[in-house]
């Protein structure tokens, strides 16, 4: 006889408030769920993923209504139950994995703390056996010194740490159904798949059912027994992971199959000065080096791809380029001339040539200011636009990015999905005509379709604007796609460079080769293939 579902989710519908009006974003969606059973939830941004994840545990975020269909978890019904009972069980029965572990733990505790939190609130085990219980867990979830881990505070561990902490503790009171949501998305291909086999292994051990919500096909490839495609609110379909992947029905489905097929054809080798060129630069925070003798160089219309784990130094090379960070040693030089190491010395002309595009552009734009403040700013403070000339370039702007102006030029950044700002931050960088553009990790927080819709307008701009590109980035799908030259880093030191073609057919380096091998393929079996391939090593 079949086991009853966990959870029975019936023409699910719900609202989202914009002003005084209520607009649908899940509309009359089914799902079933069994003990031990792992459900992938795929779309692009905006398809209801995460509203619906949220759905599961009985609750919906500000501004958002269940309005109609029933949530069944158990023989409860999360949409008629008290509040109180609700509450109840999240945590104990039903947990949640966010995207971001470091803005969901508390700064000011240590992590057991916070581990040990829920299951003594919830009457689960006192506070001697939780703590016991979760060293435990830090070890089955592969965390380093399990037993003494948990005294340290959130910022004292790594990213990855962090986010197998956060499972750990999703899994503190046993629950019966977690929710994990883009839990990977933020890390380096290395630490994702010691998060995704730590996810998967804990899961099966305790019998765990499971919503695994990502926009990356290749990871749900290897978490999910079914797979369910959103698409504005609708489902599309769903069939189990191998039947998915082999043979999608839906034109839709095949459409995300079919992502990331760009790839810029191969350019000939650079000549002539560089744009920019790091040469020798060692520099850090207080007492500590963070780059070793780094030096590269960027040639116009070429695109160098910096790649490495978190801490290799990417991020921090971007901020001794643009003056943020002075180095201990070393020199920056742009066409030629060294740059004055301190933004605060370099000459607005310095300043203009060398703009950023940001990772999180929910972050990166003021929410107060209309589209013509965002993007008008740079061209009024670098080239002195103003008045008619002003608008005239800001309506520029928008048609070069592809928004249409009439309809964009007032907007906030709360009226723009999250394509939309990203290519509002494109064309705040181009505002100030510059001809190095640094693009850190500005792809990572997009869905595949709208990744290759900003990859392809980057390469389209850099061909039209001849731009040299450094592209922050942990996603070698990206760096395939987009780069010339590719710069691998770890701990502070390039450890390899050279043309894309070159360094991916034959690496010469280990880290390069433990880099490459880590990127997840359209196979449900890659990750067992992986695991037993380095456990045999």
């Amino acid at each position: 006889m079949e086991e009853d579902p966990l959870l029975t989710i019936t023409d699910l519908r719900i609202e989202g408030r914009s002003g005084e009006l209520w607009h649908p974003i899940v509309k009359g969606v089914n799902l079933t769920l069994r003990r031990g059973e792992v459900l992938g939830l795929i779309g692009e941004s905006g398809a209801g993923k995460s509203t619906l994840g949220l759905a599961a545990m009985g609750f919906a975020r500000d501004g958002c209504r269940i309005s109609g269909g029933s949530i069944d978890f158990d023989g409860i019904n999360l949409r008629t139950a008290p509040e109180a009972q609700r509450r109840s069980l999240r945590g104990k029965r039903i947990a949640y994995v966010a995207q971001s572990a470091a803005a969901s733990f508390n700064p000011a505790h240590k992590l057991i703390d916070q581990y040990c939190e829920c299951p003594v609130v919830h009457g689960v085990t006192p506070r001697e056996q939780a703590e016991a219980d979760a060293f435990e867990l830090y070890r089955r979830m592969r965390l380093p010194n399990p037993e003494a881990i948990g005294f340290r505070y959130p910022h004292q561990v790594s990213g990855g740490q962090l986010q197998r902490a956060m499972t750990a503790m999703a899994m503190a009171c046993r629950p019966d159904l977690i929710i994990f949501d883009e839990p990977t998305t933020a890390l380096d291909v290395t630490t994702q798949i010691e998060v995704l086999a730590a996810i998967r292994d804990i899961v099966r051990q305790f019998g765990t059912a499971a919503i695994y919500i990502t926009h990356d096909l290749a990871v749900v490839a290897q978490m999910a027994d079914r797979i369910k495609v959103l698409l504005r609110g609708h489902e599309v379909e769903e069939a189990d992971t191998r039947s998915m992947l082999a043979a999608p029905r839906e034109a839709y489905t095949k459409s995300l199959w079919a992502v990331r097929s760009f790839a810029r054809a191969e350019r000939p080798p650079a000549t002539g000065t560089p744009v920019v060129s790091v040469r020798n630069v060692k520099a850090g925070y207080g007492a500590v080096d963070v780059l070793k003798d780094v030096s590269f160089d960027i040639h116009h219309r070429r695109t160098v791809a910096v790649v490495g784990e978190s801490g290799s130094g990417k991020s921090t090379t971007a901020r001794v380029i643009t003056g943020l960070l002075p180095p201990r040693n070393g020199e920056v030089l742009f066409n030629g001339k060294v740059l004055p190491p301190n933004f605060k010395v370099r000459s607005r002309e310095e300043l203009r040539q060398c703009q950023m595009i940001y990772q999180m552009a929910d972050t990166a734009l003021n929410p107060k200011l209309r589209l013509r403040e965002l993007i008008g700013r740079p061209a009024e403070m670098y080239l002195g636009l103003k008045g008619k000339a002003l608008d005239s370039r800001i309506r520029d702007l928008l048609a070069l990015i592809e928004l249409e102006p009439d309809t964009f030029i007032d907007r906030l950044p709360s009226e723009l999905s999250g394509g939309q700002k990203q290519r509002i931050g494109i064309a705040r960088a181009l505002a100030a005509e510059p001809q190095l553009i640094i693009c850190d990790e500005v792809t990572s927080a997009l869905d595949q379709i709208v990744q290759e819709g900003i990859l392809k307008l980057l390469d389209r701009l850099q061909a039209e604007l001849n731009l040299a590109y450094m592209f922050i980035t942990h996603d070698l799908a990206t760096v395939k796609s987009i780069a010339d030259e590719v710069v691998v880093m770890q701990r502070g030191v390039v450890v390899e460079r050279g043309p894309k073609a070159a360094l991916f057919a034959e690496p010469k380096e280990e880290y390069t080769n433990l880099l490459l091998s880590s990127v997840p393929e359209m196979d449900p079996d890659w990750l067992n293939r992986l695991l037993a391939a380095r456990a045999g090593q």
